[in-house]
């Protein structure tokens, strides 16, 4: 079995993320997607809309995605990962590329050019403006 793992906060979930998941599937048998936690979330200053409960029901409910973990650090973890789950790809989006090149001695990686015109940071503008 082909197992391939992403990662990310997955929060106002859009058009993009669904496209970078099924894409990310079609690569393999099975897709685990380690979501960014709340606490992991403001280590990168990052803050979501939804929770990380919240967020996880959301992916959990799509047909393509097979497991949710937590992410809950960067480096260290994904190849902890990597190894614990007998990964065969590690997928991230193009605005990615070459960040996480140092797996290559441990499975395929693959980055995948991501949605146009879509972002959760262009959503949050956007909604500003129509308060």
């Amino acid at each position: 079995m082909k197992i391939i793992i992403t990662y990310g906060t997955y929060d106002l979930l859009h058009k993009g993320h669904l496209n970078l998941l099924r894409r990310a599937k079609e690569l393999g048998d099975y897709l685990i997607v380690g979501l960014s936690t709340d606490e992991f979330n403001k280590v990168k200053n990052k803050k979501a809309y939804y929770n990380y409960s919240q967020r996880k029901q959301l992916l959990e409910a799509l047909r393509f995605v097979d497991e949710v973990i937590p992410e809950v650090s960067d480096k260290e973890q994904k190849l902890n990962d990597i190894k614990k789950y007998n990964v065969h790809t590690f997928v991230m989006g193009d605005d990615w590329r070459g960040a996480y090149d140092y797996l290559k001695e441990f499975c395929d990686v693959k980055y995948l050019p991501r949605t146009p015109n879509i972002s959760t940071t262009r959503i949050k503008k956007d909604l500003k403006k129509f308060k």
